[in-house]
C-alpha cells in the first residue's frame, strides 16, 4: 500500500488511534504488525467483512498513538528492522530489501 501523507485517525473504544493502513490482506498485516511491534508500537487490528460473499477477509490496522506519523516515522529513520537496518520507504512497501537509502554515496564513488 503506497505511503499516504494524510494524517488520519479513528475512535476505537473512547480511544483516539491513528490509521497506519487499511484494507490489507493478511501476508501484508503480518508485515506491518511484526514491524510496528518490534518498535514498540502497540497496534490494534480490526477486521473488515468483505463486500462479497467468498471474498477475501481484509483487515485495518492502527498505532493506539495519536502523534504516530508513518512518513515522519520512516523518513526521520526511527522504524528498524529486526536484524537492526533501518526502514526505508522501499522496504515498507515490500518493493525490495535496500534499506541503505544514502544515493549520495553512489554519486561520489570513485571507479
Amino acid at each position: 500500500m503506497a505511503l499516504s501523507y494524510k494524517h488520519k485517525f479513528k475512535n476505537i473504544n473512547n480511544n483516539i488511534v491513528t490509521v497506519v493502513e487499511e484494507n490489507i490482506n493478511k501476508e501484508r498485516l503480518d508485515f506491518v504488525k511484526d514491524l510496528l511491534e518490534f518498535n514498540n508500537n502497540k497496534t490494534i487490528v480490526e477486521e473488515v467483512k468483505p463486500k462479497e460473499d467468498g471474498g477475501e477477509t481484509l483487515y485495518n490496522i492502527y498505532v493506539n498513538d495519536p502523534i504516530f506519523n508513518l512518513i515522519i516515522w520512516i523518513y526521520d529513520r526511527r522504524l528498524k528492522t529486526k536484524d537492526g537496518r533501518y526502514v526505508t520507504h522501499e522496504y515498507w512497501e515490500k518493493q525490495g530489501g535496500k534499506t541503505k537509502p544514502q544515493y549520495w554515496e553512489s554519486l561520489y564513488k570513485k571507479d
